[in-house]
């Protein structure tokens, strides 16, 4: 009779725990007592925020106060270049989860202040659960009544005026009431100069007056291209109002209207050929050059 090997290891369960998914994820958790930060589902499932956004406010959200959080302090500390770090920090500007302003200090030094919410700016409130309301009675089955039809009474429609918009600040600097087409495609190729340069549409709508003051000025587009995207700043976080300040700024003078020719200047003599040594010489009739004798005068007549 064999050996009952009595140290042998339970053979584990083939079959999963109940409850455990047939696919996806599967969550081992394990509760922490410390080194550990809150982080709201509103953040981490955000539907808008791209992947590097979403893990750049979660390394914010943990650092305690005063860390900085500059483009070039993130870039070292991370592998994700400069470009996309400042693309990340736009996309939480925008959804109310980062907020940075320039402050002076007493001994006027100009810093960027870095306010990081946990809960973005403007989100509602999550309210109490309201209590539920008690059971009614069912109302009593109405009378009918006779009810009369109100009869249609044609009432004129007034269409009030349309609202324009007020003029930007760069088409009043330069007078530009037309929106010239190759004004709105100079600027959207401003992108491939930069990738930092790329507008939105409404920015595009915006700055295209100021480019066509630029064009009806005898400007070149593709200096008025060069003047727009060359030495553009490290930390370049508004393309829009960077390229406004340059339309308006730096916006050419009017070429200047031909001169008018003088009527009262003297066309020069018409050329002649000297009759004695046939050279060309300007004199207003035929005859002999300054350097040739006279002709010698016909003699008397008797």
């Amino acid at each position: 009779m064999a050996l009952q090997h009595l140290s042998a290891h339970a053979r584990s369960a083939s079959r999963p725990r109940s409850g455990t998914p047939r696919s996806g994820v599967v969550h081992v958790n394990v509760r922490h007592a410390d080194h550990y930060t809150v982080v709201g589902n509103h953040l981490a499932q955000h539907r808008a925020l791209s992947l590097v956004a979403i893990g750049l406010a979660l390394h914010i959200q943990s650092l305690p106060a005063g860390a900085k959080v500059g483009i070039k302090a993130l870039a070292d500390r991370f592998p994700e270049g400069e470009v996309r770090i400042a693309a990340a920090l736009r996309e939480l500007e925008a959804h109310g989860y980062l907020e940075r302003s320039r402050v002076r200090t007493p001994e006027g030094r100009v810093l960027t202040r870095t306010v990081s919410y946990n809960r973005p700016r403007g989100a509602p409130l999550p309210q109490p659960p309201q209590p539920l309301p008690l059971p009614q009675p069912p109302p009593a089955t109405p009378v009918p009544e006779t009810v009369l039809e109100p009869v249609p009474v044609s009432v004129p429609v007034v269409v009030s005026p349309p609202v324009l918009a007020p003029v930007p600040e760069v088409e009043a600097e330069c007078g530009v009431a037309p929106v010239r087409a190759e004004a709105v495609d100079l600027l959207a190729r401003l992108r491939a100069d930069d990738p930092r340069l790329l507008l939105a549409e409404r920015d595009v709508r915006r700055l295209a007056p100021g480019v066509s003051g630029w064009l009806d000025r005898g400007a070149d587009p593709e200096a008025v291209r060069q003047v727009l995207s060359a030495s553009l700043p490290a930390d370049l976080r508004h393309p829009a109002a960077l390229i406004a300040h340059r339309l308006k700024a730096g916006i050419p003078p009017r070429m200047p209207a031909p001169a008018a020719p003088d009527a009262h200047a003297r066309r020069p003599d018409p050329l002649q050929t000297c009759d004695g040594c046939e050279r060309a010489f300007r004199a207003p009739a035929p005859g002999r050059c300054r350097d040739c004798p006279p002709d010698p005068a016909p003699p008397a007549v008797a």
